[in-house]
């Protein structure tokens, strides 16, 4: 498989990693329809990048990724304009430093690191099994590793610690991947999840204060550029190399092993059960 000619949605792509990876994925010739809240910033991208790839093929379908609503009308609108889906890249995230609810009632941090890939797939599958052979591609993080899945506690309503959120929300993604790729064996859909490195994107700006700032100078100081954060997902998403290759996790374009937590199998399907209660309530 190559990008080529291929349908590829990508969740969070007007900034950071996932802006360049919607432009490595144009640039090879796919037709990367663009998933986000910022209408704005993804005209600017797909104006910047028809104008250096001619005949680049882009769309824009807009949605809150933190709303169920959203995401269910928003995956209407791709499953109407698309007739096949060869890609599904699951990007969009963000880290809040603070405790804050979704329409829905959720934290956030696990309603869009989480909830929101567990439901654009699972509306989106038929599609991509449709399609086959498709993939899913989920951006994760090495974080994950310090992540737990506390099962009576998972919207933090407890104890709620905003990088330790995020850590367990990574966790979730991780191990999410595994449970789907074990749905999916023989349906010609692969899934898998990768950790992208340190990267110096707006993530984590929307925080204020001290938080904002600190992750701000480790960016500065410590992180990589967003084309080289998004090169495991291109690969993931595109590459020959990973046919028919799924529920493993990547980084630096290579299966690597993740957390002794992620490999949980029983915690994993905890973990899908406990989602597909979430997102039932929402219906």
């Amino acid at each position: 498989m190559s990008a080529s000619g291929k349908t590829i949605i990508v969740t969070g792509g007007t900034d950071g990693i996932g802006a360049a990876t919607v432009r490595a994925l144009a640039g090879q010739g796919a037709h990367v329809v663009i998933v986000g809240r910022n209408r704005a910033k993804a005209e600017d991208l797909i104006a910047d990048i028809a104008g250096k790839s001619h005949g680049a093929k882009l769309g824009f379908v807009q949605c809150d990724l933190s709303s169920l609503a959203s995401i269910r009308t928003a995956g209407a609108e791709i499953l109407a304009s698309q007739p096949r889906i060869d890609v599904l890249v699951n990007n969009a995230g963000g880290f809040f430093a603070k405790r804050e609810l979704t329409v829905d009632g959720h934290e956030r941090t696990f309603a869009l690191n989480h909830l929101a890939y567990a439901l654009l797939t699972d509306i989106l599958l038929p599609r991509l099994k449709a399609s086959a052979p498709s993939r899913i591609v989920s951006v994760a993080s090495g974080v994950h590793a310090t992540g737990v899945l506390r099962f009576d506690d998972l919207m933090g309503e407890k104890r709620y610690g905003g990088w330790a959120a995020y850590c367990n929300s990574k966790l979730a993604n991780v191990a999410w991947t595994y449970a789907l790729a074990r749905r999916l064996e023989g349906s010609g859909v692969t899934a898998n999840c990768l950790h992208p490195g340190f990267v110096a994107s707006q993530f984590g700006k929307n925080n204020r204060g001290i938080v904002g700032a600190t992750l701000g100078f480790a960016q500065r100081f410590g992180a990589i550029g967003v084309e080289d954060g998004a090169k495991t997902s291109i690969h993931l998403a595109a590459s020959p190399e990973v046919e028919g290759v799924s529920g493993k996790y990547f980084h630096l374009c290579r299966e690597t092993v993740s957390s002794a937590a992620s490999r949980d199998e029983a915690a994993q399907e905890k973990l899908w059960r406990a989602t597909e209660a979430l997102l039932s309530k929402g219906a």
